[in-house]
């Protein structure tokens, strides 16, 4: 009976994994097919190939749970505004856009963020329900007194929807009063190691949790071993929280498991659809915007003396040197081991090289740079060596940003973080937006970061 209730705990919580992820690209793609069925009663070629662009571009999902009507509208819309503007945007610069019915076309916008906000609210209700909560409800208990164990209490308390009731604690001392549990006095300590087991059984506990550290890995030994008399679930929490971890997983090599703390969001799948999207955008703007490079290129050579482009050695993917093209806005081309970042009012700036500074347009070449694999449209910004040299001493994690290629823009210029930095603080600011984006990238991420570039680059106050 217990083992039956445990497999339907664990499918419980694989339900809710998997519809977190789903429930947006799932929604999304229903509609459409709905609406494309009851509109022509067939699906037609195109709109496949419409449906697997969507779900690339909206899975994994973001949905957060909340009962709130208007601010789940309001979210929903919001990002719905962002991929499907990109979405218009391209199909209708390239002429895909008018092989769909355009009253298939309006009536999919309209309906799909209505519909998303409804499965939103409905899928909040049912992981706060009684039944949800019936159906998956578990006990826990942790071993371990000490700060990582507490964090783990607190996360699973504010995760309601896991339904996991924690009854307390077991430690390798007698009580809390042990000197080194000095600050963990009001915890409810149920007992020793040694009545792990026994309480395990008589209380039908589903889940422990060992927050012990490595230095107990006798105790740890004996403590799993006494537990194979029982049917519970057992974890281990390692300390990671020592660290600042970048894209952490676990993987193996040949059957030994081992720990990522640092590595790459683009690997496998995504490393593909990361280069893709890069080529066949950067393609696309290109060719749109190849008037414009001209009229530039004529702007650059009348406004002063010197080469229309201006080479910059920087650091790419894992710190080795690439050459980064942008149109020169300077009267002089620094690119040696002392570059002074340009500043308000700069006097080397020329009243072109101002204007394209400011709109950002000195930055197009770049997309150059992006079908050779040097950049990626979006990612950290490339700094001058010389200031890479100065800052990786004085910030702590900056050279983790090149586990990806340097990007024309980034999470960290559409929080504000473009142009000069002039101080250590800003400097680390601007990283922390960039180990930011490192953790949490989707296909999605770098569409909304696109869409908020245009938007930014003529109202920018940062820009110079």
């Amino acid at each position: 009976m217990k083992f039956q209730q445990q497999l339907s705990l664990n499918r419980a919580l694989s339900n809710h994994k998997l519809i977190r992820i789903l429930i947006d690209p799932a929604t999304i793609i229903l509609s459409l097919i709905v609406i494309v069925l009851a509109v022509e009663g067939h699906l037609s070629s195109q709109y496949i190939v419409l449906m697997i662009l969507l779900f690339a571009l909206t899975f994994p999902g973001n949905w957060q749970a909340s009962k709130d009507l208007f601010k789940q509208f309001l979210q929903t819309s919001k990002q719905w505004i962002i991929m499907i503007g990109l979405l218009l945007f391209f199909g209708y610069v390239t002429g895909y856009l008018e092989i769909f019915p355009k009253e298939i076309t309006l009536l999919w916008l309209v309906v799909t963020p209505i519909l998303l906000t409804l499965t939103h609210v409905l899928a909040s209700y049912y992981f706060t329900s009684k039944h949800y909560f019936a159906y998956i409800k578990k006990t826990a208990v942790i071993v371990g007194v000490n700060d990582l164990s507490i964090q783990l209490n607190n996360r699973i308390n504010t995760s309601i929807e896991m339904g996991i009731e924690v009854k307390g604690y077991f430690d390798v001392f007698e009580d809390a009063s042990n000197p080194r549990q000095a600050p963990f006095i009001n915890i409810q300590l149920l007992g020793q190691l040694h009545a792990l087991s026994d309480y395990v059984r008589q209380n039908d506990i589903d889940i422990i949790y060992i927050a012990l550290p490595p230095s107990l890995h006798h105790q740890i030994l004996l403590t799993l071993d006494e537990l194979k008399d029982t049917t519970a679930s057992i974890y281990f929490v390692p300390n990671f929280f020592m660290a600042d971890l970048i894209q952490a997983r676990i993987d193996d090599i040949n059957g030994m498991p081992i720990v990522a703390m640092c590595e790459t969001p683009f690997t496998g799948l995504n490393g593909l659809i990361k280069r893709l999207s890069d080529i066949v955008i950067s393609f696309l703007i290109l060719i749109l915007i190849t008037p414009l490079l001209v009229v530039l290129s004529i702007g650059v050579k009348l406004s002063s003396q010197g080469p229309i482009l201006f080479k910059q050695r920087r650091y790419g993917l894992d710190g080795r040197e690439i050459i980064v093209y942008k149109f020169r806005s300077m009267t002089v081309n620094e690119d040696g081991d002392d570059v002074v970042q340009a500043k308000v009012n700069d006097s080397r700036v020329t009243k072109f090289g101002k204007f394209i500074r400011r709109t950002s347009l000195d930055e197009l070449p770049q997309f150059i740079n992006v079908i050779q694999g040097r950049m990626s449209i979006v990612g950290p910004r490339p700094h001058a060596i010389s200031h890479n040299e100065t800052y990786r001493k004085l910030i702590k994690g900056y050279m983790v940003r090149h586990k990806v290629k340097p990007g024309i823009t980034g999470w960290a210029q559409i929080n504000g973080f473009r142009g000069e930095t002039q101080s250590v603080d800003a400097m680390k600011s601007r990283i922390e937006y960039d180990l930011d984006y490192l953790n949490k990238w989707t296909l999605s991420l770098d569409i909304q970061i696109i869409f908020k570039t245009i938007l930014l680059v003529f109202k920018d106050k940062n820009a110079y």
